[in-house]
């Protein structure tokens, strides 16, 4: 099994660094790439700091890395611009950004779950729902701070950062979109994260 997990974390390493690399060649916006992208490094240095001592589910770490994805694609074209999103779902808007906040809510989520289970953090299957949902919704707020914080610094490269594109409630739209992430993830994976905690446990990954 020691060599089954290892194998998954090169893997894991090579999708990111391919899409990484891709995703820096020639950006369609250099500042909104290290922006956008920044997170993605922060999560795979945290989980490469702490894989020895708090190893996460298979299912986590594919879901981190769909993120980061998701991530590095909007960095390389701006979330305003990622092609075949114009006009989805009727809308005359590119909506990649509100893919990108629903994996903002469905992916923390489930990393908010893992460790709330697993360190025994809160009694009851509800109270860990609330717990789980409530996480997300702070992290979808401190992003939105961030935003309005870049766009005080610098206008030119907020415009593509926030990816607004004029649309007046694009902030209370960003944050119902994670929470919509966050109560799908709870409700289709909590049973698939449980069997794999369980045997992370197990010591059988």
């Amino acid at each position: 099994m020691s060599s089954e997990v290892t194998a998954i974390k090169y893997i894991w390493a090579g999708v990111f660094v391919v899409v990484l690399f891709w995703s820096g060649i020639h950006p369609a916006d250099r500042a909104t790439w290290w922006l956008e992208v920044f997170p993605a490094l922060l999560g795979a240095v945290v989980l490469w700091g702490t894989y020895r001592t708090f190893r996460l589910t298979p299912l986590v770490y594919t879901l981190i890395l769909m993120h980061c994805i998701v991530l590095m694609i909007g960095g390389h074209y701006t979330y305003a611009e990622v092609p075949f999103f114009d006009g989805w779902l009727g809308s005359e808007r590119n909506n990649y950004d509100k893919l990108g906040h629903f994996f903002q809510g469905f992916v923390p989520a489930l990393i908010a779950r893992e460790i709330l289970v697993r360190k025994r953090a809160v009694n009851g299957r509800w109270w860990l729902r609330l717990f789980v949902v409530s996480v997300v919704l702070a992290i979808s707020a401190f992003y939105e701070l961030i935003e309005w914080w870049v766009a005080l610094v610098s206008r030119e490269a907020a415009d593509a950062f926030l990816g607004t594109q004029g649309y007046v409630w694009d902030t209370q739209s960003d944050m119902a979109l994670a929470l919509l992430g966050a109560i799908c993830a709870v409700v289709l994976l909590s049973r698939a994260q449980d069997r794999q905690i369980r045997r992370l446990a197990a010591g059988s990954g």
